[in-house]
């Protein structure tokens, strides 16, 4: 039976919804709240609201919890880089074409699957089911760095740590053409595309999103290039690589229709990681070798 919570909205006025819920309701991420909202089970004085929804003082709110959804989701021995390890948290180093977590029609071979066979029941809860212990994600397409948490406790600190950009990310990639400019910063919000739903794109009404650039080798027609992401939207690093005239080589979605050299998977790696470790206290950061795919075809670049 869906669990549903009741609050009457007394002390703060002009607070979004989404926002608002999040600070009473600490026990779930806000994502998950706006999920919740966006799904209609959420009413504002019996009516639905969307999570801009500016909270006067004495408002009915009614959160609907559901029941979660049973799957059948398989631990499978499938052999993962684990980079760090202790009670709290994992540090995996995922390879290019592996799907982070199951999806429907979908549920094996995922770093899931992986780490519910190497951690067993030992994996924060917070996101359910399908993705037990995953704080943030890559495309299956970027390989490199990504933390899980093992509890939840673990999982709301470090969430609330890459919402307030306290997360060091940086990652290498290999993009389209040659920059007048050998460092810079990109400032453009994110959004849904509103050509295809299926993309994100530069919009007016997007998410604020950063991200820094810095050439570390040039090609012919090519660069190798470091980016610190300031936030973390949605296929952030390739659409503001398209943004300004440098798409990441073998991106299918972002990139040009006609793949160089044959590649269909975007040239990008997830290289270093750091923050503070959620019950220790103490910075951490982990760096990653780049992988073999990157390296031979720097080294093909090199050579043209």
């Amino acid at each position: 039976m869906a669990e549903q919570i009741n609050i009457v909205s007394t002390d703060q006025e002009g607070i979004r919804l989404d926002k608002y819920l999040a600070e009473k309701l600490q026990d779930y991420t806000r994502s998950f709240l706006q999920k919740l909202i966006d799904e209609k089970h959420v009413t504002v004085n019996n009516k639905y609201e969307s999570s801009k929804y500016k909270i006067k003082i004495n408002d009915s709110i009614l959160v609907e919890v559901p029941d979660p959804i049973e799957v059948n989701i398989v631990a499978e021995p499938i052999p993962i880089d684990i980079v760090y390890e202790d009670k709290d948290i994992i540090i995996i180093n995922k390879p290019q074409d592996m799907v982070v977590h199951p999806a429907p029609g979908n549920y094996r071979g995922t770093l899931v699957n992986a780490l519910l066979y190497h951690c067993k029941d030992n994996l924060s809860g917070i996101n359910g089911e399908i993705r037990p212990g995953i704080v943030h994600r890559i495309d299956k397409d970027t390989s490199g760095l990504l933390m899980i948490a093992k509890n939840d406790k673990a999982h709301l600190k470090l969430s609330t740590l890459l919402k307030e950009h306290d997360i060091s990310r940086k990652y290498h990639a290999i993009v389209y053409g040659v920059f007048k400019e050998m460092e810079g910063i990109v400032e453009a919000p994110i959004g849904r595309s509103h050509q295809d739903r299926k993309k994100m794109a530069i919009t007016d009404g997007g998410r604020y999103a950063k991200t820094h650039y810095k050439v570390l080798e040039t090609y012919k027609n090519f660069s190798y290039i470091e980016l610190t992401l300031y936030t973390g939207r949605t296929h952030q690093i390739r659409v503001h690589m398209k943004h300004i005239g440098h798409p990441l080589l073998g991106d299918p979605v972002y990139g040009p229709q006609k793949l160089a050299f044959g590649i269909d998977m975007q040239m990008l790696h997830a290289k270093t990681l750091g923050f503070v470790h959620p019950s220790i206290g103490k910075y951490m950061e982990f760096d990653s070798d780049l992988p073999q795919y990157f390296t031979i075809m720097i080294d093909k670049l090199r050579k043209t």
